[in-house]
């Protein structure tokens, strides 16, 4: 189909696939999740071929993507997510009468999603954004990435028939080609909100696109993010081997083609760490890279930070290019001090999608860490502080403050590579490692695609299930009856 006859196609389904329940739109992300594990076999041979990851890892992430599929179905039929809340007429209400209102989440409509190119299968097709989009009820057009095309094709004619075997109504589920016909499906009207996860230069772009519609529609895009890790001097002299074996694997993994990848480690001194660093890089064995192009422009970005001034390269690694344009790419560590980085400005800071990280020595001065660290690094997905055994972070409040204020997620001890799809997860942080702090791990990622209606005075026939008095779904309704909220005199005279 072209975009237009996609996007009719989306259009006329939404009103449909929102009228579906809870318990309907679960049984189909659960057959979904069924036919994609039948399928795993093709799915990852397919998936080696175009991307160069390893079986281990295709069929874990395929793991992931069932599994979240299921873990949204679980979601929906609990119904927490709707957030129903219902206040009855109350004419001795504190603050004046108050009318019946009840209020109530509801699907935006069809739902643009711009897959990424490094998790082919988990932020793709039928990834996190898909499975969010679907189970809060609203049509999904995805836009496939480039780099995997054939896998994006055959996990799209998957989804596509477990949906419509499901009895999802037409249109529910469409893949859409070529980069053109994404941005000209993000300004079509009918489009009503859309996801990205990739670069922050295409990211940005395709926000401007979705800000400047006669009608701006929400944009949630995950961008480029550095991660920054500290280590303590306790920290680093308990197991300074143990800690750098460990960045060197979370730095490799996947050949850093991670967004939560740590781009920077800070430590007092890079000494300590320097000679099992260079020893667990040594045993990296090239790993090919997602694509062509990002293989060039991570060689633009290696080949500035080793010519960045003050920069000591401690592991230089290697970007052999075969005929394809795919680059064959070992680990590149290298070392540099927080007032030489500072000068170094985006040269060095900006992020290096790749197996690149940076050292950097902090000396003795720890008080100066939260100013630079917040200055230099206002928005991430993650942080992480390793501190030492029984070590008090009390000592450490104030920058651990401000890896709150700059980042989604703060870890203590660990590397953040490896995300947990729960429902407490935030996978997400402030501008610019995100165009709206959002999460696009775990189930709060299902409230980018809903939006909240009240109903006044409605007569029970007019409103949805979820506010109903007989409360037919089953679900957690918030209910404030009359004459239990008439004075706040009581709740507030606690405090």
């Amino acid at each position: 189909m072209n975009v237009n006859a996609i996007l009719e196609s989306a259009a006329q389904a939404a009103p449909a696939f929102a009228r579906t329940t809870p318990r309907e739109r679960a049984t189909a992300l659960v057959a979904l999740a069924g036919a994609l594990d039948a399928a795993g076999d093709e799915i990852v041979a397919l998936g080696q071929e175009e991307t160069g990851l390893t079986e281990a890892r295709l069929r874990g992430e395929l793991n992931r993507t069932s599994q979240q599929l299921r873990l949204f179905a679980e979601v929906i039929v609990e119904g927490a997510y709707l957030d129903a809340r219902i206040d009855e007429a109350d004419p001795d209400y504190a603050v004046g009468p108050r009318p019946d209102v009840r209020r109530v989440n509801v699907p935006l409509g069809p739902v643009l999603i711009f897959a990424a190119s490094n998790f082919p299968l988990a932020f793709s097709v039928a990834g996190g954004d898909t499975a969010a989009a679907l189970a809060a009820g609203n049509p999904v057009i995805l836009k496939a990435h480039d780099g995997h095309p054939r896998l994006s094709e055959f996990t799209g004619r998957i989804v596509t028939e477990a949906l419509t075997d499901a009895g999802m109504p037409e249109g529910t589920f469409n893949v859409l080609f070529g980069r053109e016909e994404g941005v000209e499906a993000l300004r079509d009207p009918r489009v009503r909100a859309a996801s990205f996860t990739g670069s922050t230069q295409v990211g940005r772009m395709l926000a401007d696109i979705a800000a400047a519609r006669p009608v701006p529609i929400p944009f949630y895009g995950e961008l480029g993010s550095v991660n920054p890790v500290v280590a303590t001097p306790q920290a680093v002299a308990e197991d300074a081997a143990g800690l750098a074996q460990a960045y060197v694997a979370s730095v490799a993994g996947s050949c850093g083609q991670l967004c939560t990848k740590p781009g920077f480690l800070f430590v007092p001194s890079a000494q300590p760490l320097r000679e099992a660093v260079v020893a667990a890089a040594q045993d990296v064995a090239p790993h090919r890279q997602l694509t062509a192009g990002i293989t060039a422009g991570y060689q633009e970005r290696r080949d500035a930070v080793l010519k960045a001034e003050g920069v000591e390269v401690l592991v230089e690694g290697d970007v052999q290019v075969d005929d394809e344009g795919f680059g064959w790419a070992t680990p590149t560590l290298t070392v540099i001090t927080l007032a030489q980085l500072e000068a170094a400005g985006e040269s060095v800071l900006d992020e290096s999608f790749g197996p690149l990280s940076v050292i950097v020595e902090y000396g003795d001065d720890t008080a100066a860490l939260p100013e630079v660290l917040e200055r230099l690094f206002p928005g991430n997905l993650t942080a992480t502080i390793h501190l030492g055994s029984g070590e008090d972070p009390q000592g450490w409040s104030e920058l651990l403050e401000v890896l709150a204020r700059t980042s989604g997620r703060v870890l203590f001890g660990g590397w953040p590579t490896g995300v947990s799809v729960t429902a407490a997860m935030q996978h997400g942080g402030p501008v610019p490692a995100t165009t709206q702090d959002s999460t696009s791990v775990g189930t709060a990622a299902i409230g980018r695609f809903l939006r909240a209606v009240a109903f006044q005075n409605a007569p029970q026939a007019a409103l949805p299930p979820a506010l109903r008095d007989d409360n037919p779904w089953g679900i957690p309704q918030r209910r404030s009856a009359a004459g239990l909220s008439s004075s706040w005199g009581e709740l507030t005279g606690r405090y």
